[in-house]
């Protein structure tokens, strides 16, 4: 689904993934529209699902978590579903995404300690039907960015 955006929208949304505290004032100034018209945008751009919502960005190192673990799952295509419904529940569960390829569930996990990184991995595959699982570490994050694509900012603006 393919929506038609304008240099514009593309501008808002750089902006909102920027600082999501931007002011719909700030954004006007560098459009040269008016603070309504950059609300009406932004409200239409939210209508129409491209802006689900804004949200902090957290450090969780910071306030005490380990590196994020990926835990890549393997389940019984027929179990899959109740699978993921149990993870969505888990509060250590960052994210769930259901994958192609050997492994269908991948799972971005934070935890306290190593400690308890153990006895949740131990919890995870003993859900029932999880045939196979393996968890990578982050040990540094290299990039990480909620930015558009250069190519798509280079076309529309």
């Amino acid at each position: 689904m393919s929506l038609t955006l304008d240099k514009i929208d593309y501008l808002i949304l750089q902006k909102l993934l920027d600082d999501g505290r931007a002011s719909f004032s700030a954004i006007a100034r560098e459009t040269n529209l008016t603070d309504v018209a950059i609300k009406k945008r932004v409200e239409r751009l939210k209508r129409k699902g491209i802006i689900q919502n804004v949200a902090a960005n957290l450090n969780y190192k910071i306030l005490g978590y380990e590196n994020p673990i990926f835990v890549q799952l393997r389940t019984e295509m027929s179990k899959s579903r109740e699978i993921m419904r149990k993870m969505q529940e888990l509060d250590y569960v960052l994210e769930l995404q259901q994958v192609l390829g050997e492994y269908n569930l991948l799972a971005k996990v934070v935890v306290p300690s190593l400690e308890t990184a153990e006895g949740f991995i131990s919890r995870l595959s003993n859900l029932d039907g999880v045939i196979d699982m393996k968890t990578m570490v982050v040990l540094q994050e290299m990039k990480k960015t909620s930015a558009l694509p250069s190519q798509v900012l280079q076309k529309k603006l």
